[in-house]
């Protein structure tokens, strides 16, 4: 496990960056799947169960100003910085995962 920081910029603006950190590249990768899940909630209050199909997860990733990840890398004793690309193949990877082990 490599600790991981989730670093989101929503808008243009600086102001709006914020941070989260996760013991975890696959929990870093759940938690953007949740900011997603949020922002459905918020702009469809009246819908009870909100679903959605990766490429829309895809679209909401590319129209936010920045989405990065700083990767603790312990060879190195340094964060190694992964852009949004890597961040959509490795949430790819996860709900792969987790979709085999459901059927």
């Amino acid at each position: 496990m490599s600790h991981t920081i989730l670093l989101v910029q929503p808008a243009a603006k600086p102001e709006s960056r914020t941070y989260t950190d996760y013991e975890s590249v696959n929990e870093c990768m759940e938690g953007v799947c949740k900011i997603y899940e949020e922002h459905l909630k918020r702009k469809h209050p009246d819908i009870p169960s909100i679903t959605y199909d990766i490429s829309q997860l895809f679209d909401f990733i590319e129209q936010l100003a920045d989405l990065s990840c700083l990767v603790y890398q312990k060879s190195i004793n340094a964060y190694a910085p992964y852009n949004k690309e890597w961040i959509k193949e490795k949430i790819y990877i996860l709900l792969r995962r987790q979709a085999s082990r459901a059927n």
